[in-house]
C-alpha cells in the first residue's frame, strides 16, 4: 500500500500566523478571568500581567529561536528529539499533546457556558456539538479559510476591547478619577505574594502563542515569518492584556465583586449598558470560536508531525488529504475527543491542560542551551544560554505551581507515553523513527538537513543576519 500524502499547502505570511496566535491566546480571556486575577492579587491585575508577560518574553524566544533552526511541523516534540533526544523529545510531545487536546475541549465548554447562561432552555451540549461541528468543517476546508475566519473574529474582538477601554476610560473621568494612576498596579489590600500568584494565573492567558510553530510547513517563508509571529504574538498579546486590565482596574478599584466570576460581564453594563453588555457577551462567544479554530487546526498538526515520525500510526495520523491538503483525520480526531467535554467541566478539562504546555515550555527552553555546547558554531551566550536558562527556570516554576490534581493527572499521561516509548524502542535502545524531510523550507531556500545532522548555516544564519 502506499504511503499517503505528506504535504500540506504553503499559504500562511507573518500576518495570517500572527492573527492565528492570537485567536488562539483569545485576547478577551484577560475579561473572562479578571475577577479571579483581581482578587487573588488584591486589585493589581495589570502586574501581575506585566510579570508574566516579561516571564513569557522569554520562552517566546527559545521558540523563536527553534523555529529558524527547525523550520519543520511538530513544535516543541520536533525541536527536543532533533537538538537533544528522539526519546526524550517523544515525550515531550505526548506530554504537550495535554495541551494540544484538551485545550479546544476547555475553549468549547467555556463557550457553551456563556450561551447556556444565556439561552437556559437549550442544553449546553447542543452548543458544544455546534462549536465542534463549526470549527472542525473549517479546519477540513482549508487552512486558508480557517486564518481569514480567524482574522475576522479577531478583529471583532479588538473592537469590542477598544470600546471596553473607551468606556472604562470614560467612566473614571466621569467619577472625577485620573486616568494616570499606580494603584492598578498595586493597591492598598495588595501582597508581593498574592501579585505573584496572580502571575501563575495570568501566565495561563499567553499558552498558544507557541502554536504557530505547528503551522511551519503552511508557511510560506518559515524561517522569517514563524520567529516573526512568535514574538508578535507575545509583545501584542501582552498589550492588550495590560492596557485592558489597567483599564478595568481603574474602573473597578480592589478585588472584592458581588459575583468574582461574572465580574467584568458587570462591569460592561456598569459602562455601557445593556446594549454594550450583549455586544460584550457576544464577543466572549466570539473568543472562544476563534479560539477553537487555532487550537483544533495546531492539534491536529502536532499529531501529523508524529504521525510521519512513525512514532504514531503513520496510515493515520500522517495522512493528508488529497482535495483540501490539511490531515482531515486528525482534524475529526480532535473534534471527537472534544465530545468528552460533554461530561466535563471547565476545572476539571483545565487540569489536563497546563501540566503539558509547561513541560513542553521547559523542554524548549533548554533547546537553545544544548544546541549552543553541542553545535560547534559560534552562536551568542546570551541568546543561546542565559535567556534560555531564565525561561526554563520561570517556566518549572510555574509548573510546579500547579494543584496536585494537575500534577497526579500529568505524571499519569506522562507515565502512559513512557510505557508506550518502552515498546516502541525496545527498552528505550533504540531511537524512535523518524522521518527525513526535503520539502519543510520553500522553494527559494535549501531544505532542513538529513535527520541527526546540524541545520544547514544556508538556511539559520542567513535568517539570523536578516
Amino acid at each position: 500500500m502506499p504511503d499517503p500524502p505528506r504535504h500540506l499547502s504553503r499559504t500562511l505570511s507573518t500576518r495570517t500566523l500572527t492573527f492565528f496566535g492570537l485567536a488562539y491566546l483569545a485576547p478577551m480571556i484577560i475579561l473572562g478571568t479578571f475577577g479571579v486575577l483581581a482578587e487573588t492579587t488584591g486589585g493589581a491585575v495589570p502586574t501581575a500581567y506585566l510579570l508574566a508577560f516579561t516571564a513569557m518574553l522569554f520562552t517566546a524566544r527559545s521558540y523563536s529561536r527553534m523555529a529558524q533552526e527547525f523550520p519543520v511541523a511538530g513544535s516543541a516534540y520536533t525541536y527536543v528529539r532533533k537538538v537533544v533526544d528522539g526519546r526524550l523529545g517523544f515525550l515531550v510531545g505526548w506530554t504537550a499533546l495535554l495541551d494540544y487536546f484538551f485545550l479546544p475541549m476547555v475553549i468549547w465548554l467555556i463557550g457553551a457556558s456563556f450561551l447556556t447562561a444565556q439561552f437556559p432552555g437549550v442544553p449546553e451540549w447542543i452548543w458544544i456539538v455546534a462549536f465542534i461541528a463549526a470549527t472542525t468543517a473549517l479546519n477540513i476546508v482549508g487552512i486558508k479559510v480557517a486564518a481569514r475566519a480567524n482574522l475576522i473574529l479577531v478583529a471583532f474582538q479588538l473592537l469590542i476591547l477598544v470600546c471596553f477601554v473607551g468606556l472604562s476610560f470614560g467612566r473614571t473621568a466621569d467619577q472625577g478619577g485620573s486616568l494616570i494612576s499606580s494603584t492598578p498596579f498595586f493597591a492598598e489590600g495588595s501582597t508581593f505574594t498574592g501579585i505573584t500568584a496572580g502571575a501563575a494565573i495570568a501566565a495561563y492567558s499567553f499558552l498558544g502563542f507557541d502554536a504557530v510553530t505547528t503551522l511551519t510547513e503552511e508557511a510560506v517563508d518559515p524561517v522569517r515569518s514563524v520567529p516573526r509571529a512568535i514574538l508578535l504574538i507575545v509583545v501584542i498579546g501582552g498589550g492588550i492584556y495590560l492596557l485592558v486590565a489597567y483599564a478595568a482596574q481603574l474602573v473597578h478599584p480592589g478585588g472584592v465583586f458581588d459575583h468574582v466570576d461574572s465580574a467584568a460581564l458587570d462591569m460592561a453594563q456598569l459602562i455601557g449598558g445593556r446594549l454594550f453588555a450583549s455586544f460584550f457577551l457576544a464577543g466572549l462567544v466570539v473568543t472562544q470560536f476563534a479560539s477553537g479554530i487555532a487550537a483544533q487546526a495546531s492539534a491536529s498538526r502536532l499529531l501529523y508531525a508524529m504521525g510521519r515520525d512513525r512514532v504514531l500510526p503513520a496510515q493515520v495520523f500522517a495522512r493528508v488529504s488529497e482535495r483540501f491538503r490539511t490531515p482531515v483525520l486528525n482534524i475529526l480526531l480532535s473534534g471527537a475527543i472534544g465530545l468528552v467535554a460533554i461530561a466535563l467541566d471547565v476545572q476539571t478539562s483545565t487540569s489536563f491542560i497546563n501540566f503539558g504546555a509547561f513541560t513542553a515550555f521547559t523542554a524548549v527552553n533548554i533547546c537553545p542551551i544544548v544546541l549552543y555546547f553541542r553545535s560547534g558554531r559560534q552562536r551568542s551566550a546570551l541568546g543561546y544560554v542565559v535567556i534560555p536558562a531564565i525561561g526554563a527556570v520561570v517556566d518549572a516554576w510555574l509548573l510546579s505551581r500547579l494543584d496536585e490534581h494537575a500534577l497526579l493527572i500529568g505524571s499519569v499521561w506522562l507515565l502512559g507515553g513512557l510505557i508506550y516509548l518502552a515498546w516502541l524502542t525496545r527498552m528505550f535502545r533504540h531511537q524512535p523513527p523518524e522521518v527525513a524531510l526535503d520539502h519543510a523550507a520553500p522553494a527559494h531556500r535549501t531544505a532542513p538537513p538529513p535527520v541527526d545532522q546540524p541545520p544547514s548555516a544556508s538556511v539559520t544564519d542567513k535568517a539570523r543576519s536578516e
